[in-house]
């Protein structure tokens, strides 16, 4: 199967301050779209395994856009989530952002012992999704907790999927409620 992408789309979020502090390291977030014809419409189909094999080689395409457009920024956190058109269904994205589609951005970026966290849903053009993201190699760390809302003006389109991933750099400007630290983890089990 091969996913056929009508557009890339690339948002970036670059945050100097945040309840009149400034931030010290500004807080970069990126968001890489891939709106691609949706591989499973035509009726329910209790087997997806074709289109979690051809994601693979999307990921890889994710994971080189990630790194070239988030230039010098190290990548500390990230997230993923998929927006189905009106035809299709919700565990369509899920076929699509599996842990195949996935492996390859981890080795681009340099990592990613801990899960991704991820959401997804069934919607029409324009509708609003938060992408959610945690820290990459420690799901523990408090302070990386956060999100990047994004828009879509003109998809996906009913027959359409929009797959997404999302990193930043740091946690959230002003984080303070406790829990293990960014410096202190030890990025062995995705947990701490």
């Amino acid at each position: 199967m091969k996913l056929t992408i009508r557009k890339w789309l690339t948002f970036v979020e670059h945050k100097m301050e945040e309840a009149g502090q400034q931030a010290d390291i500004p807080l970069r977030k990126l968001s890489v779209v891939a709106i691609a014809k949706n591989p499973f419409l035509g009726g329910y189909q209790a087997d997806l395994s074709e289109g979690i094999a051809a994601s693979e080689a999307l990921g890889a395409m994710f994971g080189k856009r990630l790194v070239e457009a988030f230039g010098d920024y190290a990548i500390q956190s990230y997230g993923k989530a998929g927006i189905v058109g009106m035809d299709g269904e919700q565990e369509h994205a899920n076929a699509l952002l599996s842990s195949l589609f996935a492996d390859p951005i981890r080795a681009a970026i340099g990592g990613g012992k801990s899960w991704i966290p991820s959401v997804t849903k069934v919607a029409a053009p324009g509708t609003l999704i938060d992408v959610p993201l945690a820290a990459k190699d420690a799901l523990y760390v408090r302070s990386h907790y956060d999100a990047m809302t994004l828009c879509i003006p003109d998809g996906p389109l009913a027959d359409e999927v929009a797959l997404i991933f999302t990193v930043a750099n740091r946690g959230r400007i002003n984080a303070r409620v406790g829990g293990l630290k960014f410096e202190d983890m030890k990025g062995v089990d995705g947990l701490v």
